[in-house]
């Protein structure tokens, strides 16, 4: 019992935690994308049907990569380019990907999916209660780890990545030090929307193996609270979308055990714990200053 309920917390902390680490790098770069949601939400009916399709849920995965970066460069282009504001412009996202995806999956909707394989370490995931929930997983779940680890050591331990952080810093410094601003925020927000589009695919690949419209159900913007939640550190964002996948999780065990809660509190559990959590870290003003970068949502228009 207690092996199934880690199970299915790191299920529901995997695409969370994508969809953060992805979101992070933007905004480390001071791009701020609020189409998160919008980005999932096709990468779910994206990757489910073509692994439909198909019948190979890995290219199904894959093409909810390419559609998350395809929708997050739509972003970049009117944003960076075009200069348009960044709160509206993440918001329409989140809109189009909602309306389009109900659209193309509408022929999907009760269809019996195709799940992403578990990939067995052979004897180490035999292994009691560690074996299942290391050594057994998903692909998806082992990238989603890696990315974490590998974006903490790019940020902090490469010239590339303190080149990213000091123009979400200051990106009219970084511009007079010859510095590309356009060009590495484009990156930033491809790899974002990659990573958003992956994490649409956890859900409908292995999370829920089927296609339901809305089935992201706000999940992008608890991923935009765990950015903030963790001030804006790659291995925070992992131990915040364990602690949401957790009571996201605890709601579901505590419906059927019978708990005289009503369902409805149960099930905004997961929302209220984000309000909760980001009303806590507004009152720390000085850990918010310290760590949010300063240049943040801020439009950035290059000498001509």
């Amino acid at each position: 019992m207690f092996e199934a309920i880690l199970l299915t917390v790191s299920m529901a902390a995997t695409p969370l935690l994508l969809a953060a680490i992805g979101e992070l790098v933007v905004e480390r770069s001071g791009v701020l994308n609020l189409g998160v949601e919008g980005m999932m939400i096709m990468g779910a009916v994206t990757g489910f049907g073509v692994a439909l399709m198909t019948g190979n849920p890995f290219l199904g995965a894959l093409a909810a990569i390419i559609v998350g970066a395809l929708f997050s460069l739509l972003f970049a282009f009117l944003t960076l380019t075009l200069v348009t504001n960044q709160v509206a412009t993440g918001l329409a996202l989140t809109l189009l990907g909602l309306g389009l995806s109900g659209m193309i999956g509408e022929s999907f909707v009760g269809q019996p999916g195709v799940r992403l394989p578990r990939l067995d370490v052979p004897f180490l995931s035999e292994l009691p209660i560690v074996g299942r929930l290391v050594f057994s997983q998903d692909l998806i779940f082992y990238v989603s780890v890696f990315l974490t680890v590998g974006v903490a050591w790019f940020l902090f331990y490469t010239k590339a990545g303190l080149t990213l952080r000091s123009v979400g810093d200051n990106h009219t410094s970084a511009h007079a030090l010859g510095i590309k601003v356009v060009r590495i925020r484009y990156l930033a927000v491809l790899f974002g929307g990659a990573c958003a589009g992956l994490a649409g695919a956890h859900l409908s690949l292995v999370y829920v193996p089927q296609w339901v419209e809305n089935m992201t159900a706000g999940r992008g913007w608890i991923a935009l609270a765990l950015v903030v939640f963790a001030s804006w550190r790659p291995l925070r964002v992992l131990a915040g979308a364990y602690l949401f996948g957790a009571v996201s999780i605890g709601q579901l065990h505590a419906q059927a055990l019978g708990i005289g809660i009503p369902s409805q509190l149960l099930s905004a559990l997961p929302y209220i714990a984000t309000i909760v959590v980001l009303v806590l870290i507004s009152r720390n003003r000085r850990l918010t200053m310290v760590n949010t970068p300063a240049s943040l949502g801020r439009p950035f228009v290059p000498d001509r």
